[in-house]
């Protein structure tokens, strides 16, 4: 059986914010737990904030990582650190961490399941990753894990954020505090879960083709540098959207690529530009992909949080959702803005609003595509997604 419990605090004392916030999830989760997940503000010193939720969690193993948001029971804020104590008789958890993220995502990918894998009992049938969002090349990460689990793996997850800075993130794992890291989580053992993936963006405007991209660069559209997809569209000259990181004004147009198996198209965060109109994404797009500018919508994307929340909960067969966890995009708490709880409410209003729920507002998710689960399902990375994992016994 799944026990979870949830807790969250913005006390200014950071260290009591740890606390209390563990304090509640432990609480609710009926005073024990094999896991304990953390998200947190970058607005709080991350060591003593650790220092604060382990005062409580003591050797009860543990995981997180910083985020541009929380998202729990009680819905979405920021500036707060959020906790949940997840217990089970049934499911086995087994932590791993994969270091270098910032030189290579692939190899780190490939050495935290590896590690899960082996320290694993039985062998794990979910893996949840938290990964540096600065991560030189997230789809590399994702591969590196199929790399130990087979291509059709499920894999869930969403990439740390540093509250819209773009200079630092943080990844938790048991004591300690790192950056440029990957964590990951193995399920195993008798359990129930469904995925929900969905983004609701419409594309906007003509094909373009990727005539020239390296990793997480794109280099050349249609033979031209591709900043000249956002020169032209708004008007603006080159040397005014590398004044600072694009990402500030491309979240609501960012580029979606076609993906066989995917009933919309993938999407690309555009992070930064430079003088030479090379941009760089969250992830690579490769050469020859056709690519569209897309468009977010605030009702499209309500609606997308609560198909895949249908979906999720149409893969649990029957069984009561037990803890449902929410990587959901930057760009869409940008998008969204006063909104931002109405998408929230529409994943409640599916699953159930008093089922424990914890997440955070991520630099990108890590998802089957299309929600896919079983013999079809493969696993990519997404950027303006909301990924949606829920747990039944």
């Amino acid at each position: 059986m799944i026990k979870a419990g949830v807790g969250r605090s913005n006390n200014p004392d950071v260290t009591i914010a740890g606390s209390e916030a563990c304090k509640q999830a432990l609480g609710q989760a009926g005073g024990k737990a094999e896991l304990i997940i953390v998200f947190s503000t970058v607005a709080y010193d991350q060591e003593k904030m650790l220092k604060g939720v382990r005062s409580i969690s003591k050797e009860i193993p543990l995981v997180g990582c910083s985020d541009f948001g929380e998202i729990t029971t009680e819905g979405p804020v920021s500036k707060y650190v959020a906790v949940m104590a997840l217990s089970s008789d049934t499911i086995a958890f087994t932590i791993g961490i994969g270091e270098g993220t910032d030189k290579d995502s692939h190899k780190a990918g490939a050495m935290v399941a590896r590690g899960v894998k082996e320290k694993a009992k039985e062998e794990p049938s979910l893996f949840m990753m938290l990964l540096d969002g600065l991560a030189e090349n997230g789809a590399a990460a994702v591969r590196g894990v199929q790399e130990v689990f087979g291509k059709n793996f499920p894999i869930m997850g969403g990439s740390a954020g540093d509250d819209f800075l773009f200079q630092k993130t943080y990844q938790y794992y048991n004591d300690q505090v790192l950056t440029n890291a990957m964590i990951g989580i193995g399920l195993s053992g008798k359990f129930s879960f469904g995925a929900g993936v969905r983004h609701g963006w419409e594309p906007i405007g003509l094909p373009m083709k990727v005539t020239k991209a390296k990793g997480g660069k794109l280099i050349e559209v249609n033979n031209r540098p591709a900043l000249s997809i956002y020169e032209d569209y708004f008007g603006k000259k080159a040397e005014e959207l590398i004044k600072e990181p694009i990402a500030r004004m491309a979240y609501t147009y960012p580029l979606g690529m076609s993906v066989e198996g995917s009933p919309e198209l993938l999407i690309r965060d555009v992070v930064i530009a430079d003088e030479k109109g090379v941009i760089t994404c969250a992830a690579e797009i490769p050469e020859g992909s056709e690519i569209r500018l897309m468009l977010g919508d605030y009702e499209k994307a309500i609606q997308a949080a609560k198909e895949a929340a249908e979906n999720a909960l149409a893969q649990l067969k029957g069984t009561k959702p037990k803890a449902i966890f929410v990587f959901n995009c930057v760009a869409r708490h940008k998008l969204l803005g006063a909104r931002i709880g109405e998408e929230i409410a529409a994943i409640q209003n599916v699953l159930g609003k008093d089922v424990p729920l914890i997440g955070f507002y991520t630099y990108g998710e890590q998802a089957p595509l299309g929600g896919v689960l079983g013999p079809e399902c493969f696993s990519v990375f997404h950027n303006e997604t909301v990924a949606l994992l829920v747990l039944g016994d």
